[in-house]
């Protein structure tokens, strides 16, 4: 079973693009995986959603989406979100972000990644 990581920015694509990530990632899985999450992406998350706008929002409902989708949370000794992921990734993960800086260091590492394309669909390479 591949380990999909959802990284922070991605979970905020169903409200700032009205994109439903979860039928997308379901639309081009061809076999079986499991959403997983950091807890400090959740404290993320719950600092963004404090603020006021869009982003605001944007965090509230994907913190609404990581229960609605029952997404799994792992705690994680790391001091950031990208180096919980980076050090956790292996051949059977893939890694969900829209972050520049995060796709070059899986690119290297030769991790799978989930993208947003066009602001419309999701794409893996």
């Amino acid at each position: 079973m591949k380990k999909i990581i959802l990284d922070t920015n991605f979970l905020m694509i169903p409200y700032q693009f009205n994109v439903d990530i979860f039928e997308e990632i379901s639309r081009i899985m061809e076999e079986e995986y499991e959403l997983i999450i950091f807890d400090k992406m959740i404290d993320e998350l719950e600092k963004i959603a404090e603020l006021k706008g869009k982003d605001a929002t944007a965090a509230r409902i994907a913190l609404g989406l990581i229960k609605k989708k029952e997404v799994k949370i792992i705690s994680t000794n790391e001091k950031t979100v990208d180096n919980a992921i980076i050090d956790s990734v292996d051949e059977n993960t893939i890694v969900a972000t829209n972050d520049k800086v995060l796709k070059e260091k899986l690119k290297n590492k030769n991790i799978k990644i989930i993208y947003l394309r066009n602001k419309k669909y999701l794409e893996m390479s």
